[in-house]
């Protein structure tokens, strides 16, 4: 022990000696077969991560981000909900996209989930064919909007800045929307197919009854699993920083849970006690769809703030950030 800052411990690097680590960094440590140390995560370093990321959610403004990223949400969410349509359409599970927004409806008020439906009904029907033209590439761009506006806002969470030229943010969020799209997807579709789905593939697959059995447990896990998958893509790839893929999962974790549990607990407040059509009016149903879209923005940035707050504590100090290269070379002709 050197005084009471930093601690000496054998180094791993080629060679060898002594390392110093910051005790607050400290929290255990253990040798591998190969001599090396990796830290432990103890209860008190995930302690210390929540209260830094309360902090980082009072510094960073975060309430405000989430409202802002909910307007972004509402300009993107009925272009991604046209191209969803289109796309599902070819899909071989048929009433998929009506048994997506019914699973929508549980999450959203009623009056909410109307609007939805008859925003799309008026937009889907009478192009219902053209969809999958070139209109495709309007539609898109305008659904990756709120992917651009989610880029920038976790940036904002990691701490980081983004010196990316907008030629390639842009085709980022075009390609996120598709990624994220596509995971969500079969999320749905595993969600959609239900408990008689077990039955016909272990029929045709010749499975035990057991699996019979387990697949209402199975297909929830599955579904989740890719929720999961989407939002760790959403963090691995968006902000601008050097991390690895496993290093996202604390936070996805967080926020795919603090999702789900409340936009169930909007959904009862919002079908048992709220009423905004009395204060609103006519504009209730979209007050109800913000104010969704709201909490949905902020479950996902307190998960990339808790990833930047592990980050600090598993790392000496936080994530490093990428960085550009010169576009102009510059060459010294005085050589």
């Amino acid at each position: 022990m050197l005084g009471n800052k930093y601690i000496a411990i054998s180094g791993s690097g080629e060679n060898g000696g002594l390392e110093l680590w910051p005790c607050r960094r400290i929290l255990a440590s253990k040798r591998t077969a190969r001599g090396d140390w990796h830290l432990i995560v103890r209860p008190i370093s995930i302690k210390n991560a929540l209260i830094g990321t309360y902090g980082n959610v009072v510094r960073n403004h975060t309430l405000q981000m989430a409202a802002a990223l909910a307007y972004y949400f509402v300009l993107s969410l009925f272009p991604a909900l046209i191209l969803l349509s289109a796309v599902v359409a070819y899909l071989p599970v048929p009433d998929l996209f009506d048994q997506a927004l019914a699973l929508l409806a549980h999450f959203l008020p009623a009056d909410a989930m109307g609007l939805v439906r008859s925003v799309l009904a008026d937009v889907i029907s009478p192009n219902k064919g053209t969809f999958l033209s070139l209109g495709i590439l309007g539609t898109l761009w305008a659904a990756s909007g709120g992917f651009a506006a989610m880029i920038e806002a976790l940036n904002i969470a990691y701490d980081v800045r983004d010196d990316r030229p907008f030629w390639k943010t842009r085709p980022l969020a075009v390609g996120l929307a598709f990624l994220t799209g596509a995971l969500l997807l079969i999320a749905l579709s595993v969600m959609v197919v239900g408990p008689r789905f077990g039955q016909w593939l272990a029929g045709r697959v010749h499975l035990s009854g057991l699996f019979v059995l387990l697949w209402p447990f199975i297909h929830w896990t599955i579904a989740i699993g890719f929720t999961v998958l989407a939002v760790e893509a959403l963090y691995f790839l968006a902000p601008n920083v050097k991390q690895r893929l496993r290093a996202t999962l604390p936070g996805t974790v967080v926020s795919v849970g603090c999702w789900i549990t409340l936009s169930y607990l909007l959904g009862l407040y919002f079908r048992h006690f709220g009423n905004f059509n009395k204060t609103y009016g006519t504009l209730g149903a979209a007050v109800a769809l913000m104010i969704w879209l709201y909490w949905t923005g902020f479950a996902l940035l307190v998960g990339a703030e808790l990833n930047e707050e592990l980050a600090k504590i598993s790392k000496e100090g936080k994530l490093e950030e990428k960085h550009e290269p010169p576009s102009i070379t510059k060459i010294d002709f005085a050589a």
